[in-house]
């Protein structure tokens, strides 16, 4: 399975982006898929999941401003960033669990600044 996620980019604060995932490749049934992402000197971080049923959770620095969606007939998941902060400044991976197995995207960098 290879995950290829796009969509980063430089915005200005305030501004919006949609990072999309798409998965390809022997893909039997996507449990859950999450985005995580990771500032330099800093751990990689959960920031968005939703499951099978739709269930989302968000970390609460994102709440209320990113939307996670998932297109299971494309294998796709995507986020859409709203509000943008500098802190928002991070490379963002895509996760697929299918069956049990934890599949990483290569990561897309998006930078907040103005």
């Amino acid at each position: 399975v290879q995950l290829q996620a796009s969509g980063g980019g430089l915005v200005q604060p305030g501004g919006s982006l949609r990072l999309s995932c798409a998965a390809s490749g022997s893909i039997y049934t996507i449990d859950d898929m999450a985005w995580f992402r990771q500032a330099p000197e800093k751990q990689r971080e959960l920031v968005a999941f939703i499951n099978g049923s739709s269930s989302t959770k968000y970390s609460d620095s994102v709440k209320g401003r990113f939307a996670i969606s998932g297109d299971n007939a494309k294998n796709t998941v995507y986020l859409q960033m709203n509000s943008l902060k500098p802190e928002d400044t991070a490379v963002y991976y895509c996760l697929f669990i299918d069956s049990g197995v934890h599949y990483w995207g290569k990561g897309t960098q998006v930078t907040v600044s103005s």
